[in-house]
């Protein structure tokens, strides 16, 4: 016979009872029977003995009552089928009233012992099943480092598995039931925590106890642990009865994690050290952007806290000058399509501060899902800034009046004529300046004086001159200014108000004012000419001729 629920399963003590049901009613209706319960491999067959397979398949594989076979299916109220019965005659036979009742008792007694043996297959079944489930659970338990405990609360008794004992080394008689013994194991340090931990679970406060702290072990060396638990089991008041939870070395975690948050230590005391502002920014593909970590120096740099950029990047953009924002955000913006390293040098504004200057560096890179993140700094560079403006200013300027010296005015003069080339229908104007009788004047009153006026010249020319225009010292007491966008008419106009200023300034030395003149000689920028030398030329000629002509007069070529 085969098993109900597998081919391969035990027989059950109901088997008996089927065996002898089959055999009773063998006897009373003189008849070979056979039971069937389930399909396929779960089919169960018992029949009476000395029934050959061949006769008992031909009778089981009858679906409907003939005048020799008698077929009688098994059905539960709810209409479920739990097998069929079968009565085989050697003759023709016909069951009277009194059989078909017996048939009946029978057939209900058949379906109680089938209930009863699926219901016993079942039952194995789960058996089975948990078994193999607390198998599963003890090989995990016991591979992950950890062990079980479960505490009679109103006792006080509390009891390990072999694996809990064994996580601190000791065996299974080396550790006491009591939970006031647990307590001595625990470190002191953690001592109070673990146990506030575990009353507030006690007082339905938690939904469950779940607390890090170290165990002393059996050498008297101390292990962190993970302790996890839970009531199972409370009285009708809600007062706990029973515990049970886990404890789990965790070690090797925590020691790695200190690890780490020594490095990340290491590194933020690392950072907070340099000069400067260690930054990472990421920018999402939607175009927003977020400090994911600031180094302490941004307060110097930005005036502004780490915690202040990390909680709103858009702070630095707000305090980059404007003239210098929209190039703060172009640049990241083509850093971020190109993948190219960040630089540039950009000023800000800090409030109550005075204007800084900032380095910008930064490499980025790619992540997955499309966004970008850039690990870089920027530091203050002002005082660099200032020495590069004052060695420009050097290498630019004339000391003496502070106007371009020679060098840095044709330079000038080039980028004009360049331009007119680049719009010939656009106009420029070259005057030459000469101070009249400044040499009678160095004569009488000393260089100082001459000094004194070469200055007072050049703060008039100053005071004349537009943003687009630009004036020079030649040399000695000689000038030039270029004028954009200006006709002859324009800077003669230009001229005569030199000339009016410089009557109505003297300078004044020992309490004489001395006046100043000065000649003028003026000449068109064409786009047509080959260099700047040949228009100064042309100014330069208009000027020899206003000397010609008397001095502190105004000529142009």
């Amino acid at each position: 016979m085969q098993p109900l629920y597998s081919a391969n399963a035990l027989s059950s003590a109901n088997d008996e009872r089927l065996d002898g049901f089959v055999r009773l009613i063998s006897r009373y209706f003189d008849s070979t029977a056979v039971l069937v319960s389930g399909v396929g491999a779960a089919r169960h067959i018992w029949a009476s003995p000395a029934l050959g397979d061949a006769q008992q398949a031909k009778i089981v594989g009858t679906n409907e009552t003939s005048p020799t076979t008698l077929v009688w299916p098994l059905q539960m109220q709810e209409g479920a089928r739990l097998g069929t019965l079968y009565l085989h005659f050697d003759q023709p036979s016909e069951l009277d009233a009194k059989q078909h009742d017996a048939l009946q008792d029978f057939a209900a007694l058949a379906l109680d012992l089938l209930a009863r043996e699926a219901d016993e297959a079942r039952l194995r079944h789960e058996i089975a099943v948990l078994h193999d489930s607390e198998r599963r659970m003890a090989l995990a338990i016991a591979g992950s480092g950890t062990g079980i405990w479960d505490r009679d609360i109103s006792t006080g008794d509390i009891h390990y598995s072999s694996s809990w004992k064994a996580l601190l080394g000791y065996a299974d008689h080396e550790i006491g039931n009591r939970i006031e013994e647990s307590y001595t194991r625990a470190h002191p340090a953690d001592l109070g925590y673990v146990r506030a931990t575990i009353q507030a679970h006690l007082d339905q406060r938690t939904e469950a106890y779940e607390v890090e702290h170290r165990l002393r072990c059996r050498d008297g060396q101390y292990k962190w642990v993970c302790s996890r638990g839970k009531v199972v089991e409370r009285d009708k008041h809600g007062k706990p009865l029973r515990m049970i939870g886990t404890t789990t070395d965790i070690t090797a975690m925590r020691r790695l994690s200190d690890q780490v948050q020594q490095t990340a230590a290491l590194m933020t005391d690392l950072t907070n050290e340099i000069p400067g502002m260690v930054f990472q920014l990421r920018r999402q593909v939607d175009g927003t952007s977020a400090f994911t970590y600031v180094s302490a120096g941004a307060q110097a740099i930005c005036g502004l806290s780490a915690m202040q950029l990390m909680q709103d990047a858009q702070a630095l953009t707000a305090i980059v000058h404007p003239d210098d924002r929209m190039a703060f955000i172009d640049s990241l913006q083509l850093s971020a399509e190109e993948l190219s390293d960040w630089h540039l040098a950009f000023r800000v504004q800090v409030p109550g501060r005075e204007i800084a200057w900032c380095q910008g560096e930064a490499c980025p890179r790619r992540e997955e899902g499309g966004s970008v993140i850039w690990h870089g700094f920027m530091t203050d560079v002002t005082e660099r800034k200032q020495i590069e403006a004052e060695l420009q200013a050097f290498a630019t300027t004339d000391f003496l009046t502070q106007l371009a010296n020679r060098r840095h005015f044709m330079r000038q003069l080039e980028a004009e004529l360049a331009r007119l080339q680049r719009s010939p229908e656009q106009s420029a104007a070259i005057l030459m300046f000469d101070l009249d009788y400044f040499k009678a004047i160095n004569d009488r009153w000393g260089h100082n004086v001459g000094d004194q006026a070469l200055r007072h010249f050049a703060a008039i020319l100053c005071t004349q001159l537009r943003k687009t225009d630009t004036a020079g010292r030649l040399g000695g007491e000689e000038f030039a200014v270029v004028l954009s966008e200006a006709d002859l008419d324009q800077a003669m106009h230009f001229a005569t108000r030199i000339q009016s200023e410089l009557t109505k300034a003297p300078i004044v030395h020992a309490g004489e004012p001395i006046f100043l003149a000065v000649s003028v000689g003026i000449s068109s920028l064409n786009a047509s000419d080959a260099s700047v030398e040949a228009a100064l030329s042309r100014s330069d000629i208009a000027l020899y001729c206003a000397k010609r002509g008397g001095r502190n007069r105004i000529e142009h070529h």
